[in-house]
């Protein structure tokens, strides 16, 4: 149920965000917390919300074995995607109305890797947090911007950030007695400032 209304949910927000009107930012943010807040509703009948309260924060015992099969599954198809429409993606980004004149269907490309990252969230939330998953999307991109020269190297900087703070967070997790998903995000927190700092050094 989660993975089908993540998915929907990114479909709805294309379709909002293609017949104009607000801006992206404030329709996302609009729609996230009103799911949000209803999710929390819905789990808090009757006073039980105690036992759900860990989805907040994330805990990785939280994930079972039956996961990682559908997690390798979602990373091979989150690969083939990037082989096969990454350079779409990436036209669409640049100039839309010249990859649209060159038949790239902005909806199907647009949709596609908005639903990918729905399912991406969707399997990550129990192990990285309902408040914190935003920040993981975001942490490595923006570490990896500060000191990228190309798309390539933005890429490849990217997943080497995401993997040192998720496995870096995780041994912070365990060794320390502290949420999995707070110590994730800091270790991403402090790549970002490490990124930052440096990148500003390399422009001066």
């Amino acid at each position: 149920a989660m993975l089908l209304y993540a998915a929907g949910f990114a479909v709805v927000l294309n379709l909002i965000k293609s017949r104009g009107g607000e801006d992206t930012d404030t329709i996302l943010s609009v729609l996230a917390s009103v799911s949000l807040a209803v999710g929390l509703l819905i789990l808090s009948r009757g006073g039980s919300f105690a036992s759900y309260s860990a989805l907040l924060v994330g805990d990785v015992l939280s994930v079972r074995s039956s996961d990682l099969p559908f997690l390798l599954i979602l990373l091979i198809i989150s690969i083939l995607f990037l082989i096969f429409g990454g350079n779409a993606c990436l036209a669409l980004s640049v100039h839309p109305a010249l990859a649209k004149a060159k038949g790239i269907s902005a909806a199907l490309y647009e949709n596609l890797f908005a639903v990918l990252v729905a399912v991406d969230v969707a399997l990550s939330i129990r192990w990285v947090g309902i408040l914190l998953i935003n920040a993981l999307l975001i942490l490595p991109a923006a570490a990896s911007r500060c000191i990228s020269q190309c798309l390539t190297e933005y890429l490849a900087f990217s997943v080497v950030f995401s993997m040192f703070s998720g496995l870096l967070g995780l041994f912070v997790s365990f060794f320390c007695n502290v949420a999995t998903g707070p110590a994730i995000i800091c270790v991403a927190g402090a790549v970002y400032l490490g990124c930052f700092v440096y990148g500003k050094m390399l422009k001066n």
